[in-house]
């Protein structure tokens, strides 16, 4: 593997006069390590959906933590969430699609996990908000989270369905739990991680960055190869494997930057707003 930077080619842009849909992680990728967005950034997206290019945000987050970038896109507002298991409004704070884990799924993730790992503590997303059990660490758990075991947890409730199951481990590496996870539970679930720690996301069987974004793009005629693609983590493998043109960000994960043809500058140096200018210089040319 290797985490050189492969420099821009013109042969890299050569589809920019038919790009319609610019799908973008957000953490690592089009945000900066503290979280914002740069001006460079926000004049980019601007001046894309100024040309008729959709942007979308494709991320692992929860809907609940979209308001950074809420305000960053003015043509439709959508941001595909948790890791493709909601399609949510934006502007309107609407889940326009939800793709849930079923609860007797994640109940058998959980009893592999604890198998396969001792150790493993989880934590529950669901629509209505972020649940965790007393062991889990939790970063942002709201005021309304109930701290209970995750059997607790997932007890149904139709109302609010789980788009994701957290596990996390105090010590083992995360890639490391990664690929054990998949061993032992592969069969229940999608698994993936966006995090530094050993921090495991699990969605629903078929659900993705990349399977939402296709269903988003082929209900509105948007071809693959229309499609720029940008990401940094394992989670944005699949988005980046499906989309017609895939970048990752010189910060990416040393498994992001072996399957991908394209790398631009780091999320700091504001990566994607620099392809994301190539785009549109080619546009005008």
């Amino acid at each position: 593997m290797t985490s050189a930077i492969r420099p821009l080619s013109p042969g890299a842009l050569s589809g920019s006069r038919t790009t319609r849909v610019i799908a973008t992680d957000l953490d690592g990728t089009l945000l900066r390590d503290d979280k914002t967005v740069s001006p460079r950034t926000v004049a980019a997206l601007a001046a894309a959906e100024k040309a008729g290019i959709d942007v979308l945000f494709v991320t692992g987050r929860p809907t609940r933590w979209m308001h950074v970038v809420s305000g960053h896109t003015a043509r439709h507002g959508v941001a595909i969430c948790a890791n493709g298991a909601a399609v949510y409004d934006l502007h309107n704070d609407t889940v326009l699609q939800a793709y849930p884990l079923p609860e007797a799924r994640a109940l058998a993730v959980v009893a592999a996990l604890r198998e396969a790992v001792p150790g493993s503590s989880f934590a529950v997303e669901r629509l209505g908000g972020f649940h965790h059990e007393p062991d889990y660490p939790p970063l942002d758990p709201g005021p309304d989270a109930v701290v209970a075991p995750v059997e607790e947890l997932l007890a149904v409730d139709e109302a609010a369905p789980v788009l994701k199951l957290l596990a996390k481990h105090p010590a083992i590496d995360p890639d490391e739990f990664l690929a054990a996870a998949r061993a032992a539970a592969g069969e229940h679930a999608e698994f993936t991680r966006s995090s530094p720690s050993a921090l495991l996301e699990v969605s629903g069987q078929g659900v993705s960055k990349a399977s939402t974004l296709a269903r988003w793009c082929r209900q509105r005629g948007v071809r693959q190869e229309e499609v720029v693609a940008f990401g940094d983590m394992p989670n944005d493998l699949p988005m980046l494997g499906w989309a017609g043109t895939a970048y990752a960000v010189a910060n990416a994960h040393p498994e992001v930057l072996a399957a991908t043809v394209h790398h631009t500058a780091a999320n700091e140096q504001d990566g994607v707003a620099v392809v994301i200018e190539r785009i549109l210089a080619g546009l005008a040319g």
